[in-house]
């Protein structure tokens, strides 16, 4: 019943939509991708350097550690000591990678 409800309510919004929807020529610009009254220029499928990949996902990647320290501060009352000794190690390894990476060059945009 759920997916017939599903499929009936889809049907009837596209034909509502058509039905009662502008009918308005598209044309020109309007066209185009991106349409901002900027003509175009280049195409869309321009390579971009694997830097950019890189530094995002390293963004990505050192952004989550924050999300770890959430659950070890709310728990830090509990065993302080075990806690900061685990924190400890979980920033150490995060400094070796971060190392790493400056080491590489992957951060240089010479």
């Amino acid at each position: 019943m759920l997916f017939l409800a599903a499929g009936f309510i889809g049907a009837a919004a596209l034909t509502l939509t058509a039905i009662l929807g502008p009918k308005k020529k598209v044309r020109g610009a309007m066209l185009d991708a991106y349409e901002a009254g900027v003509p175009v220029t280049g195409d869309a499928r321009e390579r971009f350097p694997i830097h950019f990949y890189l530094v995002a996902m390293l963004f990505i990647i050192f952004d989550l550690e924050t999300a770890f320290f959430y659950p070890l501060a709310v728990r830090f009352q509990v065993a302080p000591e075990y806690l900061f000794v685990n924190a400890i190690i979980f920033v150490a390894i995060l400094a070796v990678g971060y190392v790493y990476i400056l080491r590489r060059g992957v951060l240089d945009w010479r």
